[in-house]
């Protein structure tokens, strides 16, 4: 299989709520919008992928989905959806293995990581000798 593109797609259990979410609270950029105009879907930026937040989800329980979102300071994203009232499901704090990691959810309780790389962390430079 030769894969060209990709994106996570996301069924939300209320579409305008959560495409508010993304788009207003976390700040992604829209990289294009489809179907109908009343409840469109919307396709977001997401690093160098593509996040589409469409259609409709059924309560189903916690989601087995993580959003990994890496951003250049952990600290300060997490202060400002702090103060906007983004539901924080973990303080940033280094973890073991040299990220900075801080945890939010969405408005269905999708987690996600947001991630900082430290400047002296190995995965910056090349450990090849």
């Amino acid at each position: 299989m030769e894969v060209l593109a990709g994106r996570v797609l996301l069924h939300p259990l209320d579409l305008e709520r959560s495409q508010r979410f993304y788009r207003d609270v976390l700040g992604l950029a829209v990289y294009r919008e489809f179907g109908p105009p009343d409840r469109p879907g919307v396709v977001f930026f997401l690093g160098s992928g593509l996040l589409e937040v469409s259609g409709r989800g059924e309560p189903a329980g916690p989601p087995n989905l993580d959003l990994w979102l890496q951003v250049r300071d952990v600290r300060a994203e997490y202060a400002r959806l702090r103060d906007l009232g983004v539901e924080v499901l973990r303080e940033p704090r280094t973890e073991p293995w040299g990220l900075i990691e801080s945890w939010i959810a969405d408005p269905d309780g999708v987690r996600l990581v947001l991630v900082q790389i430290p400047e002296d962390h190995p995965l910056r430079r090349d450990q090849r000798g």
